[in-house]
């Protein structure tokens, strides 16, 4: 059905109270396994590349295979560039063909993540069809994650969230609610429902659309989960659940398979092992049928 930008998928799952799953992406494997488990969910998908995966194998590379493989499916398909901190590189992506793009200058001041996020965000509507992604407070890796949620001061601070999206004009915003990249070292990760219910709610009585995004997807309970999109999560990343799976799965079959030197059978039940997944995380979602 087709390329489409992340706003535009969004915000009908902003409106369904469902969540549209961002999954990040490390080889064209998993990118196919992702595709066609949301095919056969007919659920609307974003796929996810952090900058390091998009170098390695190549912007012009990604983009083909991206515009290829969304063309011949019957669901709208993006492609999100993810925390790139760098400028220049969000620019030369959206200059490529990604239909989305996140810059993260988080860790800046308030005013320089402004500037940044701006910057971006101009160029990317000068373009036109891209959307942008801005993130306020800080998402910390798995370890800090305790730490973070204690520091109100790294957390989304929702007054700021209003003068922050109306500032960069940016289209999608990622607010810092104490989830964390990589595997929770807790069995009840400590995130702040009431700070992101308050984020919601605001954007609403000012009228404005922004559909707000959640980081740090794998580990999370999924009571947690649910509960997160029913507040106002429609956008949902999962990066390190995708990685683990495929990992596992590739070391499970060579273990049980170490006389056979076929690529594509292994590559074959490491994409399976990846749709399996994947579709526990469309049911978590509520997207399947959404397309």
């Amino acid at each position: 059905m087709a390329i489409v930008n992340a706003q535009k998928i969004l915000q009908k799952a902003k409106k369904g109270k469902y969540a549209v799953g961002a999954f990040n992406i490390t080889d064209i494997i998993q990118l196919e396994g992702v595709v066609e488990a949301h095919v056969e969910a007919q659920a609307p998908l974003i796929i996810q590349t952090s900058v390091s995966p998009a170098k390695f194998l190549g912007e012009g590379v990604l983009v083909a295979v991206y515009r290829e493989v969304a063309r011949a499916a019957n669901i709208p398909i993006c492609l999100h560039l993810d925390h790139c901190q760098d400028v220049d590189y969000c620019k030369k992506c959206a200059d490529f063909g990604w239909t989305n793009i996140m810059i993260d200058a988080s860790r800046e001041p308030f005013e320089e993540n402004i500037r940044r996020t701006k910057e971006v965000a101009d160029y990317c509507h000068k373009i036109g069809g891209i959307t942008v992604e801005g993130e306020l407070g800080t998402v910390a890796g798995v370890e800090d994650q305790i730490k973070v949620v204690e520091d109100e001061s790294r957390l989304c601070d929702p007054e700021q969230a209003l003068e922050f999206i109306k500032k960069s004009s940016i289209d999608l915003l990622a607010p810092a609610i104490g989830t964390a990249h990589g595997v929770y070292k807790t069995k009840n990760p400590k995130v702040d429902f009431e700070r992101l219910d308050t984020i919601a709610k605001l954007l609403e009585a000012h009228k404005m659309d922004t559909p707000l995004v959640i980081h740090g997807g794998t580990g999370l309970p999924v009571d947690t989960v649910k509960r997160l999109i029913e507040l106002g999560g429609s956008k949902f990343n999962v990066s390190t659940d995708l990685k683990h799976t495929w990992i596992d799965a590739t070391y499970q079959y060579i273990s049980a398979n170490r006389d056979e030197y076929d690529p594509g059978k292994l590559d074959k039940f490491a994409k399976n092992a990846i749709k399996e997944k994947v579709r526990e995380w469309i049911d978590m979602f509520g997207s399947a049928g959404k397309a």
